[in-house]
This record gives structure tokens, C-alpha cells and sequence, in this order.
């Protein structure tokens, strides 16, 4: 054999289709990626560029010559009927996106599932690993990816974790902290919560860090449950209108939803308060439209953007090597202070120097 005349096949690079297609390989990457703003015709270019020179992705390519699919799955466990789809839910919506943009990013595609697809289907998807978005106990979903053999990691602790779980977590004790601190700096003194009843593990972390911050303090916890469905709207406020009712009441009131700022808003005028006057409100939720409530109301943002980015990181790195990944990781919240948290100042009157609330005829209006 004349080895001088064999040609030794590599790989085609992301410059080779940028210079087939005439353009720079921040280009290719955006056409190949879906991101950027180019116009179709480019990106049918580069595209069709691709296609003709045989190209993938470093880690799509190392995937498939290993066995892998370049395919990450994603999905969401449901909880029966909800008011509102999931991609419509702010904090799910952006943890996707998340994924999907770091997935594209690593040479990947990711394919999103819900969790009610027949057995057949999660037993037989092409996919390398999958993120499990609030995962619940009786899942069957995870027997069946364990029973393949392929990575998990879900979106905070499993309700029932087991010796090799890995999961990505806002810290929610953190995030809680970070709201009940700069409440008791605004002047709060009774600080309430609702909480919804579910076997989701978040409520119970929440409701946990609750009572803790409050022990430390020597303050008393006010709570109030109620169940998330069929209808968590009404079901919160009404959980907000037992609060209000309690003697002393509380000066501020926390929900953990993303719909939770709006019900408490709409139970405070419900029993004649005025917000931040009467009552702070806050939540923890990844709704922008806070910032144009009236008033705009204070938030935690749990980053779920952050969160879908490092799940796919870690998820990554499972596929790639199943030893020596740190399996836990957690992601820092964000606290937005707005209207809603900020009691205007005013100067005491004759009423307010006895120790008189100015607001307690408007706690049983007529």
C-alpha cells in the first residue's frame, strides 16, 4: 500500500463549513445553534454546509463514536389538572430555555417529554441523560431511565433521595432568609406565610427554613396551609384571609408561588389594607410582571435559569464520567426589593404614641 497516497480522514471543522458557507464561525455556531439573529437564507447555508462536509459537534461526535446519541431529554412531572400549562409558569418556562440554550451551547440537542408518555417510549427514546424537573415520589418515570441505565439529574432533591442522586437546587433556606431579613429591616415584626399542601419537596423545604428563622429569632411562626389544587387562586387567598384574621394580625404576609404576590395583593384589598401601608407583601416567583403591579411587588428569584444550565453541565459531565462528580449543586437566589416592601415614613401622631394601629378599623370592613 502506497502511504503516501492514503488519505487519512479528520474530522471537519467549525471553520471548514464556515469557509464552505463564506461566513465566520460565530456564524456557524448561531445557524447551527438556533440562536443569533440571522436570516434565513444564512442559516439554511451554513446548514446545508454542514451537511455536505460531514459535521458535528466535538461532544456530539465524541457521544456517538462512544455509543451516545448527542440527545439530552428533559422532563416535567404533572400534577393533574393546573390552571395554566407549564411552559406558561415563568419559573418552569425559563428553566427550559435554560437547559435548551447551555445544551445547544455543548454540541447537544435536547428534547423536551412530558412524563406521561407510555412506558414504550421512555423505554425506548434515543437520549444520553435526562433532567428531571419536580420529581415526585411515585414517578414512575425514574424506575424506567434507572432500569436503562442512563444519568439523571433533577431540578432539587427527589422526595425520596437515594445514594447516588444528582440534583441541582436553588438554595431555597437562603433565598427565604434573604426575603424574612429584609422584611424585619423594613419594620415587620409578625411575619405570615402560606403554604401549599403537596408531596413536592419545596413546600417542605420552605415551610422548614420558615420555622427555623423564626426559633432564632424567638419570633412566632403564622402559617397557613392550603391545597395547591384544582384551584390554588382561591385556595390561597382564602389561606391569606385566615392570616389577616388573626389577633394581633401579621404586618406582612410571604407566598411561595408565582401567582402568590397577586392573591395576597387581591386579599388585602379584599379586607381594606392597603399595601405597603397596612401590610408588605412579598413572594418568590420569576413573574416580571411584578414590576408593574400596583404596587410593584418585592421578589426572590430562584435563577431557574441557572438552574437548567447547570443541570445540563452536570448531566454532561455524568454522561462523560459516572466517578468523581460532585453530584450536588446549588444555585445562589436573587432578591428584587420594590414598592410593595418599602412602608412609607411618616411622622407619629397622638394615636400612634399610645400604641393604637391606625389600620384596625379597616380589619373587618362593613
Amino acid at each position: 500500500m502506497d502511504m503516501k497516497n492514503t488519505r487519512v480522514w479528520r474530522r471537519p471543522t467549525l471553520g471548514a463549513v464556515a469557509a464552505r458557507a463564506g461566513v465566520s464561525t460565530a456564524t456557524v455556531s448561531n445557524a447551527l445553534n438556533g440562536t443569533g439573529r440571522l436570516s434565513d437564507a444564512t442559516r439554511q447555508r451554513v446548514i446545508a454546509a454542514a451537511r455536505e462536509l460531514g459535521y458535528a459537534p466535538a461532544s456530539t461526535a465524541q457521544a456517538v463514536a462512544c455509543g451516545g446519541t448527542g440527545v439530552l431529554g428533559l422532563t416535567m412531572t404533572t400534577y393533574g389538572e393546573l390552571p395554566v400549562p407549564y411552559t406558561e409558569i415563568p419559573y418552569y418556562a425559563q428553566l427550559t430555555l435554560g437547559a435548551m440554550a447551555a445544551a445547544h451551547e455543548r454540541g447537544y440537542l435536547l428534547m423536551v417529554m412530558p412524563n406521561s408518555l407510555s412506558p414504550w417510549m421512555w423505554l425506548n427514546a434515543p437520549m444520553d441523560g435526562v433532567i428531571h424537573v419536580a420529581p415526585r415520589a411515585d414517578d414512575p418515570v425514574c424506575s424506567l431511565l434507572r432500569e436503562r441505565g442512563i444519568p439523571i439529574v433533577s431540578d432539587g432533591p427527589p422526595p425520596q433521595p437515594r445514594w447516588g442522586d444528582a440534583w441541582v437546587a436553588t438554595d431555597y433556606d437562603a433565598g427565604l432568609r434573604l426575603l424574612l431579613d429584609h422584611l424585619t429591616e423594613a419594620g415587620a415584626r409578625r411575619i405570615g406565610l402560606t403554604l401549599p399542601l403537596h408531596d413536592d419537596t419545596y413546600p417542605h423545604q420552605i415551610g422548614r427554613a420558615y420555622a427555623s428563622w423564626c426559633a432564632e429569632r424567638d419570633m412566632a411562626t403564622l402559617v397557613e396551609e392550603y391545597d395547591s389544587l384544582p384551584d390554588y387562586f382561591t385556595a390561597e387567598r382564602e389561606a391569606v384571609g385566615r392570616l389577616l384574621h388573626h389577633d394581633p394580625r401579621p404586618d406582612a404576609v410571604i407566598g411561595v408561588y408565582s401567582d402568590s404576590g397577586h392573591n395576597i395583593l387581591a386579599a388585602a384589598r379584599h379586607h381594606g389594607l392597603r399595601v405597603p401601608q397596612d401590610l408588605l407583601v412579598a413572594c418568590i416567583s420569576e413573574d416580571p410582571d411584578y414590576a408593574t403591579t400596583t404596587p410593584p411587588v418585592t421578589t426572590v428569584s430562584l435563577r431557574p435559569d441557572r438552574v437548567g444550565d447547570e443541570a445540563v453541565d452536570l448531566l454532561i459531565a455524568l454522561i462523560n464520567t459516572r466517578t468523581g462528580v460532585d453530584r450536588r449543586r446549588l444555585v445562589q437566589p436573587v432578591l428584587s426589593t420594590r414598592q410593595s416592601t418599602r412602608r412609607p415614613v411618616r411622622e407619629s401622631s397622638p394615636v400612634d404614641a399610645v400604641g393604637t394601629r391606625p389600620d384596625a378599623a379597616r380589619l373587618h370592613p362593613a
